[in-house]
């Protein structure tokens, strides 16, 4: 049996606490090996007992479970988790046997009701800080907020206010734990947290709640509630007392306290609050000469906390994965996202460990709240040899390499702005100056400009209109510290005065939000990359213009640059799906944030040249493809009455998302099938399409995702809007037209299910492989295409309809594919026209030399597409005229092959 003796050594608390009670030590050592569980301190506390009862229970359970926790830890019997969360057993464990003790009725006042509801009201009793994230030190205080549903009163004989019967319960309850008596205490209980701090009441009702959240709520409160939980207990011997509903009134209280939190957007504003409240600690341990606290000071526990959490004020909002308490689980997930680096995650965590091991070893020499290291010798011995060291110099080395770790990256994350909200960069004094209607003519010259008097006109503008004087002064000073290096750095492009110009239009839109602007301020490192996008596509400009929040992926070049995984990112979007789910409006936004995040990656990796056009084109379709995917999952998960727990239905591709040739704001073409025995099958799955087609079209607050056409189906826009494969079969083989069976050789399966996508492969090929009259095919085909000049005419400049352009191209291949895949299965392969174009060359069906040729003027013409809509302007005469020859040469192939 292990000895409690070498724990005595480092722990005067032990000794004394012994020393009264042989017996509990004779206790503690004989249960040694195991941990002291959650179950074994409710043993100790049945329900059902007296206030002074259980006022000596909970203090013979608090030394009970200390001696233990303390003995396993310096025996290295217990690693960090088990001694914090024992330690927030011990306190919900207290916090709810003394909850259940006094919100039992009263014989003359009776029980709280709600004056709405007319029910029973119960109160919440909220953990905060280490509480709340289930993170307490041996010797922590618990943060607590008390807090009831409805105003009322109760029903007694002698009816008094909810408010004053829930204030009594409270301070009985703080009694219970916190009062010192012959036996101790439980833990020191501060309500400070509550609304209006030590001034305001001692509970609070929702209302009163909501109210002070919206109209007095400040920055560190937000910082505090991030760790907010209410105390509950669904399975242990409270569970079955009434007193700590998980549900509603729990529930009810965190979704007044969510929105408070977490902003909807990324809000950068909390860096410069995180900074302003760690300055106020820095300057208290300054005075109060707190250097060598291990909590407070530089490089201590509160940075690691602060860097986890101002990500989370940030982030929370966005990404729900964030909004859980302990740190080292919202560090792990930082580094998940790619928002911290794995090795910055890796040192942030074993410091955190090696500040707490050393904080609990600190508090258990004498039971004591503190985190300041020892003084005189003997105890640094002890620090020391209990912390695994066999010498103070040797443990203080190890400890200053941890503490400058920390040191180093909270810098690094908190590193304050160069001149934020100052004029000190070069160029301030001719913003300031145009702002007070004096010229920078000279100077826009001189930095490149070709149009000055144009540009001080349009910084003139912004600085005499309504929307830039009526800016709160916060705002209006970080757009002041903004325009000077964003003119600087237009000034350095190939077209400055068209990329400031798109910069001014962009700095307007996001001039209310005051989050954008502190982005920019914060992260200056941005700014290159924001202007290198709006001088290289006014599209780009646009898109941002219209999405704003994607300023966030200018922070990291690792991510923005990144290639996309879709598997990883398809779990990504699924993980965040599942955090909002049963809110459609939410989940809707989740997809749209996710779409134009990774379109948007996509075009600044395109803009660097790191794709070709077909690769990128197959990016965005497999993106769409992901889209479709998941939208499928969500909307059949959500659809009443459904049959089976997945969808035997598929979207399948027509046209640039079938041939995976999508662009930029592409709409998709799809149709919906599906293979179900079920007797109201169709029904249901046009339900289903329904779900998908709004989910898809709907514009929300962070936009839309994709315009859908789904005029492909069967018999179009008259047509069911869901068909079964033999139904589809059936149209193909005995209705469809000839140009249905031209759009049928690009369709292929987008998302759904798998084996109703290899059924609609099966169909397909089917089809394309008949037998056809080539003659009468041909006629039919130029027939076609003289029907879309009609509408279309073959304008020089439109890449697209013009003779020898990407709509021959397309017609040529899909009459050889309709023409010869039967005695050619080769041609059936949904693999793109230039791909086709060679396969019949080698099969003699078309001239080699033409279809070199042919292959060529795709390729250049979808770049010249691809070019118009970044650039937003029609192709010029020198670039068409590069790819006139080539034009020439489907414009003889079609010859070669229509005649």
């Amino acid at each position: 049996m292990p000895s409690t003796l070498p724990a005595l050594k480092h722990s005067r608390y032990l000794q004394r606490l012994f020393a009264a009670q042989p017996d509990l030590q004779a206790t503690t050592e004989a249960s040694l090996q195991t941990a002291f569980s959650r179950a074994d301190m409710e043993t100790m506390l049945p329900p059902g007992m007296d206030e002074a009862s259980l006022k000596v229970a909970v203090r013979k359970l608090r030394q009970a479970v200390m001696a233990r926790v303390f003995c396993r830890d310096l025996l290295r019997l217990a690693n960090l988790d088990e001694v914090i969360a024992t330690v927030s057993d011990l306190a919900e464990v207290t916090i709810l046997a003394a909850l259940e003790c006094v919100t039992r009725s009263d014989e003359r006042c009776g029980v709280p009701i709600g004056a709405d509801s007319g029910e029973v009201q119960q109160l919440i009793v909220v953990g905060m800080g280490k509480l709340g994230g289930r993170e307490l030190n041996v010797s922590s205080d618990i943060d607590l907020i008390f807090i009831y549903p409805e105003d009322g009163e109760t029903n007694g004989a002698k009816p008094i206010s909810n408010q004053e019967w829930f204030s009594r319960a409270g301070k009985r309850l703080i009694s219970l734990i916190n009062d010192v008596t012959a036996d101790g205490f439980v833990f020191r209980v501060d309500m400070r947290l509550r609304p209006y701090g030590d001034s305001g009441p001692l509970v609070s009702s929702f209302a009163s709640m909501e109210n002070y959240l919206l109209t007095q709520g400040r920055e560190w409160e937000r910082y505090a509630w991030i760790k907010g939980r209410a105390i509950t207990d669904e399975t242990g011997s409270y569970a079955n007392t009434g007193i700590h509903p998980l549900g509603g009134d729990a529930a009810g209280l965190m979704q007044l306290v969510t929105p408070f939190v977490y902003r909807k957007y990324l809000d950068y504003g909390a860096y410069a609050s995180m900074r302003d409240l760690h300055g106020q600690i820095r300057r208290e341990v300054t005075r109060r000469d707190l250097a060598d606290n291990i909590k407070l000071g530089p490089g201590g526990i509160r940075e690691v906390e602060f860097i986890a959490q101002v990500f989370q004020l940030i982030r929370g909002g966005r990404r729900p994965a964030l909004r859980m308490r302990p740190t080292r689980q919202v560090l792990a997930e930082l580094a998940s996202m790619g928002q911290l680096e794995a090795l910055t995650v890796v040192e942030l965590t074993a410091a955190y460990m090696f500040l707490r091991d050393l904080e609990h070893r600190l508090q258990y020499q004498d039971d004591n709240q503190t985190q300041m290291l020892p003084g005189n010798e003997a105890d640094r011995v002890l620090i020391a040899e209990s912390m695994g060291f066999a010498n103070w110099p040797t443990f203080s080395s190890a400890l200053d390499a941890h503490r400058t770790t920390v040191a180093r990256h909270f810098e690094q994350v908190f590193a304050l702005p160069q001149a934020e909200g100052e004029a000190v960069h070069p160029l301030a004094g001719v913003w300031l100056g145009i702002a007070d209607g004096q010229s920078g003519n000279e100077k826009l010259a001189t930095l490149g400009y070709q149009s000055p008097a144009e540009i001080e006109r349009q910084l003139a503008a912004i600085a005499q209109g309504t929307r830039y004087q009526n800016l709160a002064d916060k705002s209006r000073r970080r757009l002041d510290a903004l325009i000077p290096p964003l003119v600087e750095v237009a000034a350095h492009q190939r077209n400055p005065d068209a990329t400031l110009a798109r910069i001014l239009r962009f700095l307007e839109t996001i001039s209310r939000r005051e989050s954008y602007l502190a982005l920019l301020v914060e992260h200056p490192q941005t700014l290159n990359r924001l202007t290198t996008l709006h001088s290289a596509s006014p599209w780009v400009a646009d898109y941002l213009n219209r999405h704003p929040i994607l300023l966030d992926e200018l922070l990291d070049a690792r991510l923005l640059y990144s290639p996309p995984d879709w598997q990883r990112l398809g779990q990504q979007l699924r993980d965040d799906l599942a955090a909002v789910a049963d809110d459609q409006e939410a989940e809707m936004d989740v997809l749209r944030h996710f779409q134009h995040q990774q379109v948007f990656r996509l075009c600044a990796q395109d803009l660097a040249g790191q794709y070709s056009l077909t690769t990128l084109s197959d990016h965005l379709s497999d993106l769409a493809d992901l889209i479709l995917a998941v939208t499928i999952e969500r909307a059949w998960a959500e659809l009443p009455g459904k049959h089976k727990p997945h969808a035997a239905f598929a979207a399948i591709g027509y046209g640039k998302l079938g041939g995976k040739e999508l662009g930029y704001g592409s709409d998709l073409d799809i149709i919906f099938v599906y293979e179900d025995d079920d007797a109201e099958a169709g029904e249901k799955y046009t339900k289903l399409a329904r779900r998908i087609i709004s989910w898809l079209n709907t514009a929300t607050a962070a936009g839309t995702l994709y315009e859908v056409d789904l005029r492909l189906r069967p018999n179009g826009a008259s047509g069911l809007l869901v068909s079964s494969i033999e139904g589809l079969t059936q149209y193909q083989q005995a209705n469809a037209w000839v140009w249905e069976h031209q759009a049928l050789t690009r369709a292929r399966f987008a998302a759904g299910d798998h084996a109703v996508g290899a059924k609609f492969e099966d169909v397909r090929r089917n089809i394309l492989s008949q037998q056809r009259d080539r003659t009468k095919l041909a006629q039919e085909v130029v027939a076609m295409r003289e029907k879309m000049l009609a509408t279309h005419p073959a304008k020089p400049n439109d890449v697209k309809h013009l003779r020898g352009g990407l709509v021959d191209v397309e017609f040529i291949v899909q009459y050889l594919v309709l023409a010869y895949a039967n005695p050619h299965p080769a041609l059936l392969a949904n693999s793109g026209n230039i791909a086709l174009l060679r396969l019949a060359a080698d099969a003699g069906l078309i001239p080699q030399d033409l279809a070199g040729d042919a292959q060529e003027a795709y390729r250049r013409l979808r770049a010249l597409q691809h070019k118009e809509r970044l650039d937003g302007t029609s192709p010029s005469e020198a670039a068409l005229a590069t790819v006139a020859p080539y034009c020439e040469a489907v414009r003889k192939l079609w010859q070669a092959v229509f005649g």
